[in-house]
């Protein structure tokens, strides 16, 4: 199988993380969906990333969807409990992240724009979901070591991409001062070699 990515995608990242947990071989192919030449819209109508394109071809879109189906083909490390109450709590907080993360996109590229074109409302509602989602994300981890268990599960890996994510678009956001509990969580995610070997890359 192959994984058309951006290296900076937070997104994309949360797929590698999970292809290195589970020990699934891949091939990855690098794309910037914002080229106008890129190939990506071809493997994705919505021409974003990442994509998985399987051994016969089918494109497999949403992060979200290609994790889910991950976590089914190899038996190694699931990141998803089958019982549902535990599943849906993973789920919920890889939505909350993912959530976090769409704000800091959305953030990034309105900042990206001239000053003049710029919308001041814009700004404040996506920096306001940010640091909402933020708080949720710390209050549903507590003091626990994980977010479920004592074991990593993919709402620990959605996390730890988001945020990655943050300290790479958004050095200037103290989210370790205000949330320590987070920060533990990312050093303890950072130990792996699977957060190690993904960091974005400008």
């Amino acid at each position: 199988m192959k994984l058309v990515t951006s290296l900076t995608s937070p997104y994309g990242r949360k797929v590698r993380v999970v292809l290195a947990e589970k020990k699934i071989p891949f091939q990855l192919q690098v794309e910037n969906p914002w080229l106008p030449d890129s190939p990506v819209s071809s493997l994705n109508p919505l021409g974003k990333v990442p994509v998985l394109v399987l051994e016969d071809g089918i494109s497999v879109f949403d992060s979200r969807v290609i994790v889910e189906y991950l976590d089914h083909v190899s038996p190694v490390a699931h990141l998803i409990p089958s019982e549902p109450k535990s599943r849906m709590m993973v789920r919920g907080v890889e939505a909350l992240a993912d959530g976090v993360t769409d704000a800091a996109v959305a953030l990034y590229l309105e900042k990206k724009r001239a000053p003049e074109q710029q919308s001041a409302d814009w700004l404040v509602l996506q920096e306001r979901t940010l640091f909402r989602g933020l708080e949720a994300l710390s209050e549903a981890l507590g003091e626990k070591p994980w977010y479920l268990g004592n074991a990593m599960t993919l709402a620990d890996v959605a996390c730890g991409c988001t945020l990655g994510y943050l300290g790479l678009r958004f050095p200037d956001i103290d989210w370790r001062g205000a949330h320590p509990n987070l920060a533990r969580l990312a050093d303890k995610l950072m130990a792996r070699a699977s957060f190690q070997d993904t960091v974005p890359a400008v």
